[in-house]
């Protein structure tokens, strides 16, 4: 998850396509434009250790764009895949704008 916000966070769209699960990635991932983001603040996680093959991270990551300061606020689904954790999908309970 860490590494994936940091690819996010300085412009490295080919890392966040290679840790993306083949079935459920976009065919294209490109850096988007006018977002900064801040940092990252883990909430919780759930499994994803040595011996587990899946897992869950909640986190909230905060970015400012052209129209103000916003925060993500997401679960996402991890599993390992030729043994690399890789980005499956993730709900988001709450994403909004930050007054």
């Amino acid at each position: 998850m860490r590494s994936r916000y940091s690819a996010y966070a300085t412009g490295q769209p080919d890392y966040v396509f290679r840790t993306w699960h083949p079935r459920t990635r976009p065919v294209d991932i490109s850096a988007i434009s006018g977002v900064t983001w801040v940092s990252l603040e883990v909430l919780k996680t759930v499994d994803g250790g040595a011996s587990d093959d899946t897992g869950t991270v909640e986190f909230r990551a905060r970015y400012h764009s052209t129209d103000g300061k916003h925060v993500l606020h997401e679960t996402s689904r991890f599993e390992r895949r030729a043994g690399r954790w890789v980005y499956v999908d993730g709900t988001s309970p709450s994403s909004h704008g930050i007054p």
